[in-house]
Parts: C-alpha cells; structure tokens; sequence
C-alpha cells in the first residue's frame, strides 16, 4: 500500500492498518487520528506535523522517521522503534512509550507531559530542552542522553536509576517522585 492507498481508506472510514508497510511514505501533515499501525513499518517516513493522536503504534517501525512536529498525544508506542527518529517539538503528551526503542532520536523541545517510558531505551538520545514533567521513567535508561535545560520535575524514578547517575543533571532543584520501599 501507498501513502494515497492508505490516506484514501482513511477518508473513507477505515481505521485499521495493522501490518501495513509504509516504508519511506510522504505522509506529511496527514490526518490519521485514531489510526491502528501495530506491527507497520513506516521506517524512513515523512510524518512531520501529522496528526497521530490516540493512534496505536505499538510495535510498529520508525527508525530514522521524520515526525517533527507531530501530534502523538495519548497514542499508543509500547515496543516501538524509534532508533534514529527526528520528533523535534513532537507532542508526545500521555504518550504510552513502554519499553520503546528511542536510541540515538532526536527529543529536542519535545512535550512528553505525562508519558510513560517504562522500560525505554534513550541513551544517546536528544532531550535537550524538552518537557519530561511527570514522565515515568521506572526501569528506563537514560545512559549517554542529552538532558541540557531538561525538565524532569516530578518525574516517576527508582532507586537504582538515581543510583546509576542517569539523573544526576539538575536534581537540586526539581522535584523528582521516588517509588522506591521504605
């Protein structure tokens, strides 16, 4: 299927593209709101400022995607790969990005209020200047991540993410919550 297949069906009222191979597509600004991409390849894609919001791309393939500008908010990216991918001031806003590959991506000026990056893979990734406020980051790495005028406030961390010094950058004045046990 081509990107004028798949925006077409959406027109015209289907929702479920699971498995779709989309690879490179110019799906740019597209409108794709509610959209089901579990397992698709959209490696390499253009989906700069489209609209995904509440989307499910759970194990989907985005490495090296453009998503700049993107609304991602509350859509669904657990297992997701993201290696390589560009989500310059994406909105990633109660995002579900459970155990997602993120490493090497471009976060910079990136909302993720609220997100949840359990068990995500970030080390080398850009998250310069972005909004991790509330995030939860419980078992996620971090390692070797630009985190310069990051805001971590009230991020969701345990002991051993503090211990490791993935969290070490401007911890005197943010409020971090630890759920760790007494």
């Amino acid at each position: 299927m081509d990107a004028n297949g798949l925006l077409n069906l959406y027109t015209s009222g289907e929702r479920n593209f699971k498995r779709v191979n989309l690879h490179q597509a110019k799906l740019a600004g597209a409108n794709l709101k509610g959209v089901n991409l579990t397992e698709a390849d959209l490696s390499g894609a253009d989906l700069s400022q489209a609209d995904l919001s509440r989307c499910n791309l759970s194990r989907a393939n985005l490495t090296d995607a453009d998503l700049n500008g993107a609304n991602l908010r509350a859509a669904n990216l657990s297992e997701v790969n993201l290696i390589g991918a560009h989500l310059i001031r994406a909105n990633l806003e109660e995002t579900n990005l459970s155990r997602a590959d993120l490493r090497g991506a471009s976060l910079i000026r990136a909302n993720l209020l609220g997100a949840n990056l359990n068990e995500a893979q970030m080390s080398g990734a850009d998250l310069s200047d972005a909004n991790l406020r509330k995030v939860n980051l419980i078992g996620s790495n971090i390692n070797e991540a630009e985190l310069d005028a990051t805001d971590l406030s009230e991020a969701i961390v345990t002991e051993h993410e503090i211990s490791s010094g993935i969290l070490q950058i401007g911890l005197s004045h943010k409020w971090i919550t630890w759920a760790g046990s007494c």
